[in-house]
């Protein structure tokens, strides 16, 4: 699927009008050399969720690298739209600058959403509808918290996914995302508990310096209760 990310990558720099707050936070933040290897993930995000109407039902099939990256698009749906939903009407108690990162984590996740949905183009799966009813996004905690469970679910999901991928470069690309993936989580960490070693936590990464991995059916159980369109797993083999 070389040539998809290529094309995908081209398309997403139609949608690029860059901010000077959004490079100086990939600067800040040490997102830049992970990001620059694709012009995808340089090319900023079309803030539009662009979401017009939802599949009726999902199925991912692991017997093909197709699946595991549609899987991957499934969690990039889920966290796009949750992001979105935060910035549309933040809570009044995340200050500025809490609210310039959880800004910039969405255009970045909407990046990395596009940027799948282009490279499978008709193997793609449909919109998901999502369900954050749970969710309290008026309230600082009920959203950082959410965030922090999201981004270090999907490091650990795509921890987990690596090994399923057969194509060298299906697998570079996923490794580039999982890296900003876990940047994020580490500055969701850093909202939560400043100045603390929380950013790499105990609960994440393990005391050999490895971090935390989970299987898709795991991963599924867990972003289930916020994703309400069906979803089907096939050929999910040990």
């Amino acid at each position: 699927m070389g040539e998809g990310w290529q094309n995908a990558a081209g398309a997403l720099e139609h949608q690029a009008d860059r901010s000077t707050k959004r490079r100086d936070f990939v600067k800040a933040m040490g997102l830049g050399g992970a990001m620059l290897a694709m012009p995808s993930f340089v090319a900023a995000c079309n803030n539009d969720n662009n979401i017009s109407g939802f599949a009726s039902s999902a199925t991912l099939d692991f017997s093909s690298d197709v699946g595991v990256l549609n899987y991957a698009y499934a969690l990039e749906q889920l966290e796009a739209a949750f992001y979105t939903q935060v910035a549309a009407s933040f809570a009044a108690d995340l200050s500025t600058s809490e609210r310039a990162v959880l800004t910039d984590i969405r255009d970045h996740e909407i990046i990395h959403r596009d940027f799948f949905k282009a490279a499978l183009k008709d193997n793609a799966i449909g919109n998901l509808e999502v369900n954050f009813s749970s969710i309290n996004f008026s309230s600082r905690a009920s959203v950082l918290a959410t965030a922090k469970a999201f981004e270090d679910l999907g490091v650990s999901a795509y921890n987990g996914a690596g090994r399923r991928l057969t194509d060298k470069g299906n697998l570079l690309i996923a490794g580039k995302i999982v890296s900003v993936e876990a940047r994020h989580a580490a500055a969701i960490r850093d909202l939560l508990n400043l100045k603390s070693a929380d950013f790499a936590g105990d609960d994440v990464v393990d005391a050999s310096g490895f971090d935390v991995v989970r299987e898709p059916g795991a991963v599924l159980a867990i972003a289930g209760t916020y994703i309400k369109t069906p979803v089907t797993i096939k050929n999910l083999s040990a």
